[in-house]
């Protein structure tokens, strides 16, 4: 017999179960195997009983005379079932529902890769993924095609800028060289009078010249703005936002001078985040770089040509001031010659609260937004004579001003509510910006 108690002829050739499994079928004792099926002889001798590895009892093998329970268990009497064998079937069903469960996940783990991801896959390559490139391409296309709209129409209006410029400096000449030859002979005839003319007479002829002069237009030449090219042809908001978008991808390390640091200030170890704290820091205030009484720091390097571009983490604080200035801005004192956006010598974008400014030579000029960005770029162009003032995150320019830089410039902080931090700009494949130190 496979194992004590069990019958000698079987009704169905069958097997010993494995070896460590017990029989789940206390009642029969025999136990046989087709094709991953565990069956097993009731005592009775009555029909075999089966049951699947999902634990399913398969009508197709019968049951033993004495009938069966839940789980397939024969009913039939076992005179060795006691409390220990209660606890050895209960422990069965759990391994029971356990080998269940596993067939189960297996055959969904099964179809998942042999029908769902191959669907998937085919999805992926006929419909999805093409769907996407084609809208990358649509959208650089259209960008592409409003560039060059927006390209000739800048040329355009360049050229006839140009034009009139040139036509206007055309004019002046040409009058100005008729008013040449009218002095000319004004001035001979001037002469012959004070050779030929006595007093009285020459008053009344000067008189008449004056008046002629005045009516011909034969005056001092004035400075006039038509005469200049205008700048403003070529501004562009979708060039201005596109050349701030392009710029702002580049990569630039800015480095806090640490020298320069208010004792107000503190660097932390990433060596870009700069934390307010109203009591004063023990450090050397009489150093020169150093800023004594604002909470303002300097980066290391000021750049005198070119591009340059970094981005400031700000969404930490309700207080601070992100521009540049020049090396010349004063470092101590109350003042406001040191106090940033109230001299000649800085240009900065001020929080304080709710309130968003524009700050230089002590002129503030009012910001509207409708939220407060979490990043700020600044952009300084130096050659074109621009600081800008850039929202990253929804592509706005928050404020943009022109001026003709006489020196270096160096980017500049402040901060006095909480911190700020210096962002690390991604390199954006091989666009760089024009040298600017």
């Amino acid at each position: 017999p496979p194992f004590p108690g069990a019958s000698n002829t079987p009704q169905r050739r069958g097997v010993e179960p494995p070896p460590g499994r017990p029989p789940g079928h206390p009642g029969c004792p025999v136990w046989g195997s087709v094709r991953g099926l565990w069956w097993g002889v009731g005592p009775c001798g009555g029909p075999p009983w089966g049951m699947g590895l999902s634990g399913a009892v398969h009508e197709d093998l019968g049951r033993c005379g004495a009938g069966w329970g839940p789980r397939g268990v024969c009913r039939a009497p076992s005179p060795r079932r006691g409390p220990r064998a209660a606890r050895g079937s209960a422990f069965q069903n759990k391994l029971v529902d356990r080998c269940e469960r596993l067939q189960l996940q297996s055959a969904a783990i099964a179809r998942h890769v042999d029908e769902v991801l191959p669907a998937k896959d085919q999805g992926v390559l006929v419909s999805p993924s093409n769907a996407a490139r084609e809208l990358v391409i649509q959208r650089l296309i259209f960008v592409g095609n409003a560039c060059e709209n927006e390209e000739q129409r800048l040329l355009e209006r360049v050229h006839t800028e140009e034009e009139r410029a040139h036509q206007s400096i055309l004019t002046q000449r040409v009058h100005w060289t008729e008013a040449l030859q009218k002095l000319a002979a004004l001035r001979t005839y001037l002469v012959d009078m004070i050779t030929n003319l006595d007093d009285q007479d020459l008053v009344s002829t000067l008189q008449l010249i004056f008046e002629t002069e005045v009516a011909e237009g034969i005056l001092e030449p004035q400075e006039s703005l038509k005469l200049n090219f205008n700048q403003t042809c070529v501004q562009s908001p979708l060039l201005h936002r596109l050349w701030a978008s392009a710029v702002l991808c580049c990569s630039q390390e800015i480095h806090i001078d640490e020298k320069t640091i208010s004792p107000h200030l503190s660097l932390l170890e990433d060596k870009k985040t700069l934390t307010f704290s109203p009591k004063k820091a023990k450090v050397d205030l009489d150093c020169p770089e150093r800023f004594d009484h604002w909470p303002n720091a300097l980066a290391t390097a000021a750049f005198h040509s070119g591009v340059c571009t970094w981005k400031i983490s700000v969404e930490k604080s309700c207080a601070y001031k992100l521009g540049v200035c020049y090396s010349s801005l004063p470092r101590k004192g109350s003042g406001n010659e040191a106090r940033l956006g109230f001299n000649a010598a800085s240009w900065v974008f001020s929080r304080y609260d709710k309130e968003f400014r524009f700050l230089h030579a002590g002129h503030p000029q009012a910001v509207e937004l409708i939220k407060s960005p979490a990043e700020i770029g600044v952009l300084v162009d130096f050659a074109g004579g621009e600081v800008l003032f850039y929202d990253p995150d929804s592509g706005t320019i928050l404020f943009s001003h022109r001026e003709t830089f006489q020196e270096p410039l160096y980017p500049v902080f402040a901060v006095a509510h909480q911190s700020i931090s210096l962002t690390v700009l991604p390199t954006v494949g091989d666009l760089q910006l024009p040298p600017g130190h």
